[in-house]
């Protein structure tokens, strides 16, 4: 009775300590460890959102074009805790804000090397812990593979934490990169008690062998190992081979009071052969819930089998509760690149509103098998589009559309869940989405979940490897639009590219993105919007989105990441936009929200465009909205 007494007390400790943090505060990347990222201000509410304006704009001076691979991303949500702003930069630097100005009160330079060829040259920011004695600290995982730890007052890294304030994450991988930019980190780590938890961002289509996607917990206040859990180190689970990525490069959400991390892993490399991994592939394309303190695996829920889309789970989980026949049910929401969004008991993984398999089309490629069947959520309906007939077309001329009919016609077309072909196949949802990489935001006064989704279809093709040098040379002309990838190791390289017409419109049916409300205690869609503008367009069509939502008590959703250089707010109870407000270029991250010790609530989006000039050209701006 004792140990079930103190377990109980314990519970209700580690439960409260997050909610004591003060309402004015955001202190994780999705404000709670669930990633709920809701906000229980309503200074700003509907009925004087429309006033907001800028308050200050910060530049961190680390918008950069290597002379190869992408730009730098400018990703991050800053955090906010006992009066001060904190961000990361791609370039591996944190800064410390005045949150009233935006005035720098130190930064830290990580010295990350530039010119790596980094695939995704971004960071999502940054994460704090206090322990029981001593000061608060700051942690980064930078985009070369280290997590640093550093004293939150004056920004210098914490001696007795690994290797003078840092540990280097390549270290003792089961497949180790073979080169650099094939292993990153991208996210902010998860910390619940004295863990903190870190995943990693693996290069996809490069060979079978790509970087392990294992999963590491350390000592919080010393760097030291606790646990490392391999996705695929197994070959009966894995297939024939144990493959190298399923990783999770995503934001890890935390239960503390349960002692759990819920991990969003991705596809096991690579992305869209699968004959050198046969099966199911576990822990794959799955969420997974682990014991922070140990990482024992407690449960785990498969959104995709056999993964040949890449259909990553790429939104982060998030945590809530459902209010059902009388119950209360802890819970936890997630969705992959499909479009299907799953709901599930977070303490033993069961669907909620049920799920069920569904037979899907057979591979037609020498080796490859394609699992028979798909999981598919009873509730909610797919969030986005499953099919694309070649009569609904979108152009912007009637040449655009002829041209998509006749491309359409040429590919393979059976939905969703169409194998990868050697004639080509129509990816529907394509590899952006369906569910936004950014995630979800839950409205804990009307239990919506509210999500940003993508519809923009692609097209897949499958090259023999004889061929392969001679179509990567043809297909190296810009204005063709594809992307080539070797996965070396099985009988075929890669070719992808959306499908657009050369007039620059998508084929795609409108609306390209849209934002919708989902009632988390019945399952239904309550209300669906299309969300910004891209490619001129009106916004009646909607964006695509690379940003994420929040929403806060005073009824509002804050929404940036479509392509055009703007953030929104929106009614949450229909999804009626409320307000436009300009920046300097396009944003491709999550907004969050604050009271300043001046007693004023801000908004705060970092605006670092996307390098290519249709998407807004690269940026390096944090702006602050608040009233006038």
């Amino acid at each position: 009775m004792r140990r079930i007494l103190f377990a109980a007390t314990l519970i209700l400790t580690v439960g409260l300590s997050f909610q004591s943090a003060p309402d004015g505060d955001w202190p994780a990347y999705g404000r709670d460890p669930g990633g709920q990222r809701f906000s229980p201000l309503t200074a700003i509410n509907r009925s004087n959102v429309r006033t907001l304006q800028i308050a200050w704009t910060f530049h961190t001076g680390d918008a950069y074009q290597p002379p190869r691979g992408r730009s730098t991303a400018f990703e991050a949500t800053p955090i906010y805790v006992e009066g001060t702003l904190y961000i990361g930069t791609p370039l591996g630097r944190v800064i410390a804000l005045d949150p009233t100005n935006g005035a720098p009160r130190w930064s830290y330079d990580s010295k990350v090397p530039r010119d790596k060829g980094y695939g995704d040259f971004a960071n999502r920011g940054v994460s704090t812990w206090k322990p029981a004695s001593g000061g608060r600290r700051i942690y980064i995982a930078t985009i070369d593979a280290r997590l640093i730890a550093l004293d939150a007052a004056t920004g210098k890294p914490i001696a007795g934490f690994g290797d003078n304030g840092e540990v280097n994450l390549r270290t003792g991988l089961r497949i180790a990169p073979r080169d650099f930019s094939d292993y990153e980190e991208t996210s902010p780590p998860a910390i619940v008690g004295d863990t903190i938890v870190v995943g990693s961002g693996v290069a996809d289509n490069g060979s079978v062998n790509q970087p392990s996607g294992e999963v590491r917990g350390f000592n919080a206040a010393t760097g030291k190992l606790k646990w490392t859990w391999h996705p695929l180190s197994d070959p009966k689970a894995a297939g024939t081979k144990a493959p190298g990525a399923a990783n999770t490069w995503s934001v890890i959400a935390a239960d503390p009071a349960r002692g759990l991390v819920f991990l969003p892993t991705t596809s096991p490399s690579p992305d869209y052969y699968g004959g050198e991994r046969l099966g199911d592939n576990l822990y794959a394309n799955s969420i997974v819930a682990l014991r922070a303190d140990t990482g024992e695996r407690v449960w785990h829920f498969q959104t995709v089998h056999h993964d040949l889309w890449d259909y990553d789970i790429a939104a982060p989980p998030i945590l809530f509760d459902v209010h059902r026949n009388g119950r209360t049910i802890p819970a936890i929401a997630t969705g992959p690149k499909s479009g299907n969004l799953f709901i599930l008991d977070r303490t033993n993984g069961k669907p909620i509103f049920g799920v069920e398999e569904r037979p899907v089309p057979k591979s037609d490629v020498a080796g490859e098998k394609a699992s028979p069947t798909q999981p598919f959520p009873l509730l909610p309906r797919p969030l986005a589009p499953h099919t694309f007939a070649v009569d609904k077309v979108f152009g912007a001329t009637p040449e655009d559309r002829q041209w998509c009919r006749e491309e359409i016609a040429k590919l393979r077309n059976e939905g969703v869940f169409t194998p990868p072909s050697l004639r080509g196949t129509l990816v529907i949802p394509g590899n952006v989405g369906g569910m936004s990489w950014s995630g979800a935001a839950f409205d804990t006064t009307h239990h919506l979940l509210i999500v940003p989704v993508n519809n923009l279809a692609a097209q897949v093709r499958l090259i023999p490897r004889a061929d392969f040098d001679r179509e990567l040379q043809a297909g190296r002309n810009p204005d063709v639009g594809w992307e080539f990838a070797e996965q070396a190791g099985t009988p075929y390289g890669m070719a992808r590219r959306f499908l657009r017409s050369p007039g620059g419109s998508p084929c795609t049916p409108p609306p390209w993105g849209t934002l919708n409300a989902i009632d988390t205690d019945t399952g239904e869609v309550k209300w669906t919007v299309p969300a910004g503008a891209m490619l001129g367009a009106p916004p009646s069509l909607g964006s695509i989105s690379l940003g994420g939502p929040i929403v806060t008590a005073g009824g509002v959703i804050f929404l940036a990441g479509t392509l055009d250089s703007a953030i929104r707010a929106f009614d949450v109870t229909n999804g009626e936009e409320l307000w436009k407000g300009e920046l300097p270029t396009s944003a491709r991250a999550t907004p969050m929200t604050f009271r300043g010790p001046d007693g004023k609530q801000y908004l705060v989006i970092a605006a670092g465009g996307h390098g290519i000039r249709e998407m807004g050209p690269l940026g390096d701006s944090l702006v602050a909205f608040t009233l006038p």
